[in-house]
This record gives structure tokens, sequence and C-alpha cells, in this order.
């Protein structure tokens, strides 16, 4: 509201100008009425209209380029007064100048002055730091640091989800060279790799659409990318996110690395997804479907829903069959959890029984020497990996 206040006072203080212009140009008793009477007037106007057409039609400003543009002027103007300042004796003295010549070298001095210095702050706005007082012409981000998406965390698409739960609130970052991937993924003649983009392709979608969050197309036009050398999107991207102060969110373990070794800060979302899983304390029974023979003899390895791997001793006769097992211990690695454990012996109802009496507790894992009631004990097994 304010600001269309603003605007209306611009309107009517354009338009009281335009009135004052034409009544100093307004023709004294006896004299003709000439062209200026209209042109000054309408000339106002069409300025006054064309600064408020300008404001209304670009919405999105950046602060950067405004500050650049406005200091770039003033810089101009007082190198544009010093040197013509100092060139007027020369030239008045040495070159004979008359005065109408030197005025108009002063205007041609600061005019070329202010090209050059707004000219040089727009190109180099991003290295230049200039901070003054409640104003920030420098390239530090308020609040907390952006996120800059790659190409396999949109593809995976679990950032949509963590978005919809307003876990994040700071803004995403989509560098062009990111969509162009993408868009060449999609545009692939191999069908796993396009549906894969299209995937990808619709949680952009999906994300431009989230109210709750802030989608910025990046063009990644700064000065670590300007050197005309075809650098791979993971370079750019690092690039990138340290120009820009910002973090790196993806999915790729070799991209993690190498951000970390040139100290740019990398969001994993599979080890966000490994902290956020249901920690099996052990001695918790859990339910797990045995589907192959594991590593070690006697060994079943069964799975999770969410994928996690599970490794029941003395499971191989159970492969095939849903078992209650009794969790022995967590192993924790950077590819994900691994859960060990046994099957569960207590009568319950609501297990497998196992076949041949097979005790688990106690020696080696599938060693039949073991009675049944010792796989009770809660003595983790002696041949457990």
């Amino acid at each position: 509201m304010l600001l269309w206040l603003i605007r209306g006072a611009y309107v009517a203080l354009i338009a009281g100008i335009a009135l004052f212009a034409a009544t100093l140009v307004i023709p004294q008793e006896g004299q003709p009425v000439g062209a200026s009477v209209v042109l000054a007037p309408l000339s106002i106007l069409v300025l006054g209209g064309f600064v408020l057409f300008y404001d209304l039609r670009e919405k999105q400003k950046q602060m950067t380029t405004i500050s650049a543009v406005y200091f770039g002027m003033l810089l101009g103007l007082l190198l544009g007064f010093l040197f013509a300042m100092g060139l007027e004796p020369v030239l008045e003295t040495a070159f004979g100048m008359p005065p109408p010549v030197l005025k108009l070298t002063r205007v041609m001095i600061t005019v070329v002055c202010c090209y050059v210095t707004v000219s040089t702050l727009l190109q180099t706005k991003d290295e230049f730091r200039f901070i003054i007082p409640y104003v920030e012409f420098a390239k530090e981000v308020k609040g907390g640091r952006s996120l800059v998406l790659d190409t396999s965390v949109i593809i995976d698409g679990r950032i949509a989800d963590v978005c919809d739960t307003r876990l994040i609130d700071t803004k995403l970052i989509v560098p062009r060279f990111v969509l162009q991937e993408l868009q060449a993924i999609a545009d692939s003649s191999d069908k796993l790799k396009r549906n894969r983009g299209r995937r990808g392709l619709d949680v952009l979608k999906r994300l431009q659409s989230n109210p709750k969050i802030e989608l910025q197309m990046h063009d990644g036009n700064v000065a670590e990318l300007r050197t005309g050398e075809r650098i791979r999107v993971d370079e750019r991207l690092v690039l990138l996110s340290k120009a820009l102060n910002a973090r790196v969110v993806t999915n790729d373990f070799n991209l993690n690395k190498i951000a970390q070794l040139q100290g740019v800060d990398v969001i994993n979302l599979n080890e966000l997804a490994n902290a956020m899983k249901t920690v099996a304390l052990p001695g918790e029974a859990m339910s797990v479907r045995i589907v192959k023979a594991g590593d070690q003899p006697g060994q079943g390895v069964g799975y999770l829903e969410d994928g996690t791997m599970v490794v029941v001793e003395a499971g191989r006769p159970l492969i095939g069959q849903e078992v209650m097992i009794v969790v022995t211990s967590v192993l924790q690695t950077p590819a994900g959890r691994m859960i060990f454990g046994r099957p569960d012996q207590r009568t319950s109802g609501s297990h497998t029984p196992l076949p041949g009496g097979v005790g688990v507790a106690g020696g080696a894992p599938g060693d039949s020497r073991n009675s049944a009631t010792d796989a009770t004990k809660t003595t983790e097994p002696g041949g457990k990996t």
C-alpha cells in the first residue's frame, strides 16, 4: 500500500512539474505561440511515464545491480569533475579553447567516466566488497545460506518431500547448466535415462509450485566460470556454490568429497535419510523376510522396507520365510545401516519354528549341537560377523 502511495505522489509531482514547465514557456502578450509550449510539458510527462513503466515492469530488482549503478554514477561524477578541473587550465592555455568548447569537453569527460565506472562495477559486483551502513553491496546472504541443487538430488525427488515438511526455509538455487543437463537426460534415447530426466523435470515443477519455499533459476554467470574452458557440471556446481557462499545438496558421493576438499559445505540426502531412520536397539524383536544366503556359513540375509540389510545368524535354512528375529547389534556405515540378529525362538505363536531344532546361541551359526532352549539366551553368537 505504501508503495502505491509513493507512486501516486510521484505521478502528481511529475504532472506539477510539467504544468510549471508549460507556464515558463508561455509567450508574453503579442508574441506568437511556439511549439515549445506543448513540447516542454509533453517531454516531461513522457520521461516520467517511461520511468514509472519501467518500475512497474521490472518487479524483480537486484540490490547489487541497483547499487552498482548508483555508486558507479557517483564515482563517475567525482572522477569527471576532478579530471575536468585538472585538464581545463591545460586545454585553455595550451590549445586556446573557447569557453563553450571547454564546457562540452567537461561534459564529455564526465559522461565517459560515468560509463566506465558503471560498466566496471556491473561486471565485478560479485567480487566487489563495499559495505555501507544499511546498504549491503556484497554478495552476502541474510539469514540462512542458500542451497544449490544437484542433478542427482532433483531426479531422486526426496527433496520435494523434505520441502513439504517446511524443514527448509532458505532459498533453493537451480543453476542453468543443471537444468540443461536434466533436459539432455530427458531427451536421451535410453528409456531409463529418459524416464529419470522427466522425473527430475516433474520434481522441479513441483518445487516451483510449492508456496512454502523460494526457488530461483540461476544463470551461473560468475567470474570463476567465465574462463572459456569446458568445465564438467560437478566442477561448475562446486565453483558456483563457492562463489555464492551457498551449500550443495546432492546424493553423489564423489561430488560430496570434491566439494568438501574445496571448502564447500554439502548436504547429502542419503546421510540425512540414514540419520532419520529408526534405530533398532539390541534385544528388540522385528519381523524380516530372509531372501538369500549370507557370506558366512549359516547366515541368511533379508531387507527392511527402507532397504536396510538384516544379517540373520543361522538363517540360511529359513530362506523364503518371514521370521521374527532378535536384534543383536547395529552397524552404521557410510553406505547405510546394517542390522545383525538371530531368529527368535521364544514361544509366541507368531513365528516359524526352526527346522530340525537348530540352535543359535553359543557356538558357530547353524551349529545343531545346541538345544532349542539355549536359543533364549541373550548371549551374542560366537560366529557373528
